[in-house]
């Protein structure tokens, strides 16, 4: 079944919680740690839960992530309302470990939805099925430390039984207070089975309160489309897919990290995503008071830029030629196709196997400047065939390289 998703191309993720007012990744400190988080702290688990009362965001701050996602070309965002934390960004009548028993006061998911829907945005949201604080789950505490996967302290059956009802309800609570919400964004199903979630029994209840919502590939034994994380992937999944990525190691505001990728990286990144028909989810952290980093909004600034001249190339597109047919990454938009130059050409750029003589027009995207260009097919083609098949030469001058990277569209009849 085909939906908006299929093309949206580009969406923004929001990691945020209570730790970012001591600029502490999300969740994984409490537990000491992970490899695959290379700059991730490590704190004692009372000490990471400690700022969880005292969170003051300024209000109204998703306004603005909303009006930079819309003007990067993002069709869509998806904020953290509960992580592995267990910390509630939302009103949550299930428990007090909540934003709304904060200073703050109040519904950070009502802001973020409110914000979104103003800008003509989708709307995901992101629950972690594990909840590290719950103590039904049972709560991790310094002795689980270091973390094992797959090793997680078994609580009695009672427990389970409360801490599952309690999380479909914290579900149930985001799928009926907000409105229609596109994306349910799950995460953290490796501790427990399919069975132990009661997946089934919890996405029959996601699909009778919002029967629309596409539901990730994260909620055990389900899901409406793959997620692979941190990579493009060599080949692209057999369905609906987006790859999620952080702007430097870090999902949750780290002022330490400061391993960040250049603008030209996530313009690439994207490029390539888009050419091999998936979307790029491109994780932003905001720190305490809710405002991104300078480092990311400089960088989202430049691609926000690129997008304003190229931005057609890339959203609501299909993939466009084979990988044989050009060394870059293409996507397609009814009979024009978009070649993405993510290398420096040497004169020329060369596309094979299409109808030579249907060619109308080849230009830069960004300037509309026209480009010659030269074609041959196989001679008996040439000499036979009405509508050969061969090779477009395209002269690519150096007056008009982008420089971030150069896309041009070919008309084809």
């Amino acid at each position: 079944m085909s939906s908006w998703f299929d093309t949206a191309r580009f969406g923004m993720f929001v990691h945020w919680s209570h730790s970012s007012q001591r600029g502490l990744e999300l969740s994984w400190p409490l537990v000491g740690g992970i490899p695959i988080l290379p700059l991730c702290q490590d704190v004692p688990v009372d000490e990471y839960h400690a700022t969880a009362a005292t969170f003051s965001p300024e209000r109204d701050r998703p306004r603005a992530w909303a009006r930079l996602a819309r003007g990067l070309g993002m069709q869509y965002a998806v904020l953290t309302a509960k992580h592995h934390d267990g910390y509630a960004m939302f009103d949550t009548a299930l428990s007090d470990f909540s934003v709304r028993h904060a200073p703050y006061a109040g519904d950070l998911v009502r802001e973020f939805v409110d914000a979104l829907r103003a800008e003509g945005l989708r709307v995901g949201l992101y629950f972690s099925l594990s909840d590290w604080h719950h103590p039904d789950y049972p709560a991790m505490t310094d002795a689980d430390r270091p973390y094992a996967f797959g090793r997680s302290r078994a609580p009695t059956a009672e427990q389970w039984d409360r801490f599952v009802h309690f999380m479909h309800g914290q579900v149930r609570e985001l799928l009926t207070r907000y409105g229609p919400i596109d994306v349910l964004w799950f995460d953290g199903g490796w501790e427990r089975t399919s069975d132990d979630w009661r997946s089934g029994e919890l996405h029959q209840m996601i699909k009778s309160l919002q029967p629309d919502v596409l539901v990730n590939d994260r909620l055990p034994g389900y899901g409406d489309f793959d997620t692979p994380e941190q990579i493009v992937p060599a080949a692209p999944p057999m369905r609906a897919w987006e790859t999620c990525m952080t702007i430097n190691e870090s999902w949750g505001y780290n002022p330490s990290d400061t391993r960040f990728k250049s603008a030209r990286q996530l313009i690439h990144t994207l490029c390539e995503v888009a050419g091999k028909g998936g979307n790029l989810l491109l994780n932003v952290s905001p720190m305490a008071d809710g405002r991104l980093q300078p480092e990311l909004v400089e960088r989202l600034e430049t691609v926000g830029e690129w997008m304003a001249r190229h931005g057609e190339s890339v959203v609501g597109t299909e993939p466009g030629l084979e990988p044989w047919q050009f060394y870059g990454p293409t996507t397609r938009r009814g009979p024009r196709v978009y070649l993405h130059l993510l290398m420096r050409p040497y004169e020329t750029v060369t596309v094979r196997g299409v109808p030579i003589r249907r060619v109308r027009s080849v230009r830069v995207l960004a300037s509309g400047a026209e480009l010659s260009h030269t074609s041959r097919a196989a001679v008996i083609d040439t000499l036979f065939n009405a509508d050969p098949t061969g090779e477009l030469t395209i002269a690519v001058p150096e007056r008009v390289l982008d420089p971030y990277a150069t896309v041009i569209a070919i008309d084809f009849d």
